[in-house]
């Protein structure tokens, strides 16, 4: 069977070919046309024979053997001891001046694409008080409000006259939850001002209080109403030590984060509400059940009023040893 003009042509067939044109008298064009092939392309063949013998028959890559522009491995060792330190590809081409699509294509080549690729950063700093109220952390949550005509709409204020109400779209979600024992307390107010903050660290002291538990210190971020004369009085008032986040740095208060993305899919957008007071009334009930029921990872699958019952058990034990 006749090959196409220019047909893939293995080892083997190459052979046959030269064989034809060198030792059994087939000139180039018929031992071409017989593989299929052009005639400059067996010519190469065959020169490459008489050059190598068999091997120079085998295939090769066509990659050149040398490139002229290659980055040398002192400026890849660089690249990568840069990615490394989590910098991007824009910024190390910046640093070395080099074009950023050369560094994207090195890091690529290096397995150093995607930042996931790089080792793991060095494991956060997780603590657990051992005593229920040793410190809480607040914080405070946006949510849009539902607008009357349906859930999805958020309220959005007088527009008349080009005027409308500062904060009349939002509602205030006030999170607090307990370091030992993630016994949360929550409240949806208006604003998160200086006074409303105060007012709900109050409260919550005051509902820990109900429950058997003294709060000796409070975690906020860095915050307005956290950071003002007013909240550190109030702070001193009620015995409790404050403690801010670092700044930029919010998973410092990250059971307070942990808790409100719970809280966002539980009870924010666990349901369809038709207004934002229908909405509200919802919380209570959910706030009992991640309280009561349901089941902490971090406390080994108990609900935290269990994790308090279990805290508590360990004290009496522990006064009697």
């Amino acid at each position: 069977m006749k090959l196409h003009r220019n047909a893939p042509l293995g080892p083997k067939g190459r052979a046959v070919m030269v064989k034809r044109a060198v030792e059994e008298g087939w000139s180039l064009m018929e031992a071409a046309a017989a593989a299929g092939m052009s005639e400059r392309r067996c010519a190469d063949w065959v020169a490459r024979w008489r050059a190598e013998g068999e091997l120079g028959l085998e295939d090769r890559s066509s990659a050149p053997k040398t490139v002229a522009n290659r980055t040398d491995e002192t400026r890849l060792e660089a690249i990568a001891a840069l990615r490394r330190v989590r910098m991007t590809g824009a910024e190390i081409a910046e640093i070395l001046g080099m074009a950023p699509s050369t560094v994207s294509g090195i890091l690529r080549r290096i397995g150093l694409g995607k930042l996931s690729r790089l080792e793991p950063p060095e494991p956060p700093n997780r603590y657990e008080k051992a005593r229920a109220g040793e410190l809480i952390h607040i914080d405070v949550k946006k949510l849009g409000r539902i607008g009357a005509k349906g859930a999805g709409h958020r309220a959005t204020g007088d527009r008349a006259n080009g005027q409308r109400s500062r904060g009349a779209g939002w509602e205030f979600v006030h999170v607090c939850v307990d370091d030992a024992t993630r016994i949360a307390y929550v409240e949806v107010l208006g604003d998160e001002k200086r006074a409303t903050a105060i007012g709900f660290l109050r409260r919550a002291v005051a509902y820990y209080r109900a429950h058997g538990i003294e709060v000796e210190a409070v975690m906020t971020d860095n915050g307005g109403a956290y950071v003002s004369t007013m909240h550190a009085i109030a702070c001193r008032a009620m015995g409790l030590r404050h403690i801010r986040t670092r700044p930029y740095r919010p998973r410092t208060n990250g059971k307070a984060e942990r808790f409100i993305r719970t809280m966002l899919g539980g009870w924010a957008y666990g349901a369809i509400y038709g207004s934002s007071a229908e909405r509200s009334a919802a919380l209570d009930g959910w706030l009992d059940f991640y309280n009561r029921r349901r089941r902490h990872g971090s406390l080994g699958r108990r609900p935290p009023f269990e994790r308090l019952a279990e805290i508590r058990r360990n004290n009496v034990l522990g006064s009697y040893i």
